[in-house]
């Protein structure tokens, strides 16, 4: 038994939100964690002051936040999935001759992780460390269509805000993988594909960027899927 029981039902709330495919109800989080509903309550309001947890009121429902997403992130810059997906990165740019990078979900952000520029190619704005709103880019609508109804209603709230969203990872879940022409840099155009993990979750994604009167995305989405599903497996331990 923790000597710290506040701290330890926190962890284990995290633990349990984190498994889940979307926001729950408190009383779930009571009752799955045999923990008093009062106490569920307090620490849950806790996280949401502090950002590690996202309160949806119209469903009364609770489920993880950008600081938890941030902290997500903080370990896999540090580690394993840059280690994983790095090496894969560099394989794909020159099997390609196009420029490949790797990012991961930072609340409504992308956050770019790796960064391979291919030879006789223009530099990007997607080094490493950089930040861009998910919507707009190929890796984050890849990620995004990833993600239950419930999430991307606690992530976008706005109803117009979430329509918009629906309406733009529509082609992403029919197709399996997202792209966008033009509006990060003019005259490029980029396609990217979720790598999931062993929940379900997008961990990070896969993309490409090319000039798009050179290169069509239909020579690129198996290359990149490719990578994708091998990160995937790398990630479960299995590759």
């Amino acid at each position: 038994m923790s000597r710290v029981p506040a701290a330890d039902n926190t962890l284990r709330i995290l633990d349990f939100l984190s498994s889940q495919r979307g926001p729950v109800p408190a009383a779930m989080v009571a009752t799955a964690l045999e923990l008093p509903r009062s106490s569920a309550y307090h620490l849950l309001t806790v996280m949401t002051e502090r950002g590690y947890v996202t309160h949806v009121p119209e469903e009364k429902r609770f489920g993880l936040g950008p600081a938890a997403y941030a902290l997500a992130s903080s370990y896999t810059r540090q580690q394993p999935l840059t280690r994983l997906g790095a090496p894969l990165i560099a394989k794909l740019v020159d099997q390609l001759g196009e420029s490949a990078h790797m990012a991961v979900l930072h609340g409504t952000d992308v956050l770019y992780l790796v960064e391979e520029r291919a030879r006789n190619r223009p530099s990007l704005i997607t080094d490493v460390g950089v930040r861009l709103p998910a919507t707009k880019t190929a890796s984050g609508r890849a990620m995004l269509a990833r993600l239950p109804a419930s999430q991307l209603r606690a992530d976008f709230p706005e109803s117009h805000e979430y329509a918009h969203i629906k309406r733009l990872i529509e082609p992403v879940r029919r197709d399996g993988y997202a792209t966008e022409d033009g509006d990060v840099t003019i005259g490029l155009a980029s396609v990217a594909v979720a790598v999931v993990d062993h929940a379900g979750w997008p961990a990070a994604a896969i993309a490409v960027t090319y000039p798009r009167s050179e290169t069509g995305v239909a020579s690129l989405v198996d290359a990149v899927t490719a990578v994708a599903t091998e990160l995937g497996r790398r990630i479960h331990g299995n590759g």
